[in-house]
């Protein structure tokens, strides 16, 4: 599992021109890819490393801050682009994989009482935020 970790002074998702999910106040954006062998070890580090890590303004955490999420499906996250001019996109999980686990990864960060707003998984989404910092991280599980 990947996650790209933005910290931003707000965020939102849209599909088919109609919000979906956002943050109104400084948080994190999420992007999240799956890949085939991950499970519910995956989903816990990533959860928790987005709830933990102290990258918020004065080396302060999601739960330090209470600040909100954004987290949003993104399986090009897994392109191979080693290769020729077509990214590869074999290191992706297909979708029926991939949703539960994202799903899973949003309940996580919900249970230790992160506030949590989602895009549509699947969905043609359009993301829309003002990078704070700019700070962006990966995280690989």
């Amino acid at each position: 599992m990947r996650a790209v970790l933005q910290r931003v002074t707000r965020a939102s998702v849209s599909v088919g021109g109609e919000v979906v999910g956002s943050i109104d106040r400084p948080g994190l954006v999420v992007l999240v890819g799956v890949t085939h062998d991950d499970g519910p070890a995956q989903v816990e580090l990533v959860a928790r490393k987005v709830a933990e890590l102290r990258i918020l303004r004065d080396e302060r955490s999601v739960l330090d801050e209470g600040a909100p999420v954004l987290v949003v499906s993104q399986f090009t996250l897994y392109a191979d682009t080693r290769k020729g001019r077509r990214p590869s996109w074999n290191g992706a999980a297909r979708g029926d994989v991939a949703e539960p686990l994202v799903a899973e990864v949003v309940t996580a960060l919900r249970t230790k009482g992160v506030e949590v707003a989602t895009g549509v998984f699947g969905a043609d989404m359009q993301v829309e935020l003002v990078n704070d910092g700019p700070v962006t991280i990966l995280v690989e599980a």
